[in-house]
């Protein structure tokens, strides 16, 4: 092969190309037929620099400077608007789940938050994909850090202004409660709710659920319990047709002027009979409740602020059915402790009297001497039995 080079430095010193041809060092082998080597060289010479010319120019990659780089890296990409997002929501989710109030009122952890971190970790792992610049730099490490502050700042805002400006309660998630043996349901361990001096019963619910329907009646029978419930009328739900005691403008007043209240009750019961709607709260504990415990479901009950049943019915629609009776069968029924709608309500109903009990500061040794106790054999639908279930569920509420 000719060193082309080589052909060049002769050149330029002025050789001749019969002496550039004879060098050794240029490496020019002629065919044996070709009688003047230097006239050949010289052929050949021009047809390398006729293509060398032909040949496009290659442009000369430069290298960006430090400057250029953090300057290209500081816009913003799909990479740091990920950056800076996975976080923040990180930070805002965790936050949400550990404290569902106040922090999750706004935006509960599951499944709004966890959403918005999963999307915005695809964008960041997306941009990433598509992006040649480096994967961690000085401007994406402030980005995270800037993220982080932000997830902890909007966190702050939250439970501050739910805290001091709106009241909110402070509610741990529903997997630090403790399960009853009451079917259904769990305790947490957070400040009583009492409104009036006395525990709030929270009923969330709607006519048209025939689950709400169903689980209307224990929840009738245990206020009754401890108070005379006014307010309420009979019908049917709108789904299924399950005969219901609408308890939306209910109440409970103590059976005497001079008697004590022990329950309060609270409730949140959409009446419109339009399927699917479900009831609006007027207040951030009952938010708070129902964005923390009820599972996005009806019917939701606390007693307490302490007791909580929620993703479930009460008691099941099937057993309290327009084949069991019409809703005044069902409540003559349940108000005098008798028949099958009695038979399959006195267990929920037994242990939310219970959990009121307790609530007032009953135990299972001084519940005999609490004056509604006497209550329960002097009223119709009351008996020793109802006592001894009481006494015995009492006794396992932990």
């Amino acid at each position: 092969m000719v060193d082309w080079d080589r052909v060049e430095e002769l050149r330029s010193k002025g050789w001749d190309w019969d002496k550039i041809a004879s060098d050794p060092k240029v490496g020019f082998h002629p065919d044996a037929s070709v009688q003047e080597p230097g006239r050949a060289l010289r052929g050949l010479y021009h047809r390398q620099r006729s293509r060398q010319a032909r040949r496009p120019e290659v442009p000369t990659v430069r290298k960006p400077t430090k400057e250029e780089r953090e300057k290209a890296e500081r816009k913003w990409t799909l990479a740091r608007i990920g950056y800076l997002m996975v976080p923040a929501l990180g930070i805002w989710c965790a936050l949400a789940y550990v404290a569902p109030s106040p922090v999750g009122l706004v935006l509960p952890a599951i499944p709004y938050l966890a959403l918005g971190l999963a999307v915005m970790a695809f964008l960041l792992c997306f941009g990433l994909f598509r992006s040649n610049a480096a994967r961690w730099t000085k401007v994406f490490r402030s980005t995270v850090v800037s993220g982080i502050i932000f997830g902890l700042v909007i966190s702050g805002i939250i439970a501050i202004g739910g805290i001091l400006i709106f009241g909110c309660p402070f509610l741990p998630p529903a997997s630090a409660g403790t399960s009853q043996t009451a079917p259904g349901w769990i305790s947490i361990g957070v400040s009583p709710w009492h409104q009036d001096n006395s525990p709030v019963l929270y009923f969330y619910g709607a006519t048209w659920c025939p689950y709400c329907s169903a689980s209307s009646w224990p929840i009738w029978k245990a206020l009754s319990g401890f108070g005379t419930v006014t307010g309420t009328s009979l019908g049917y739900s709108a789904e299924d047709n399950i005969p219901e005691i609408v308890l939306a403008n209910a109440a409970v007043t103590p059976f005497s002027a001079s008697s004590s209240s022990y329950v309060t009750l609270t409730v949140s019961e959409d009446i419109s009979g339009n399927t699917g709607t479900f009831p609006t709260t007027s207040s951030c504990y009952e938010l708070a409740y129902v964005t923390a415990y009820s599972g996005s479901s009806i019917p939701f009950v606390v007693i307490n602020g302490q007791y909580v049943h929620g993703g479930s019915s009460l008691i099941s629609p099937s057993v309290i059915n327009s084949q069991a009776g019409t809703p005044n069968q069902i409540f003559s029924q349940v108000a005098n402790g008798n028949g099958n709608a009695w038979n399959n309500t006195q267990s929920q109903t037994w242990w939310m009297m219970a959990f009121i009990a307790k609530s007032n500061g009953a135990t299972f040794s001084n519940l005999a001497q609490q004056p509604y106790y006497k209550k329960w054999t002097q009223s119709n639908g009351w008996g020793s039995d109802t006592q001894s279930s009481v006494s015995a569920d009492l006794a396992q509420i932990h």
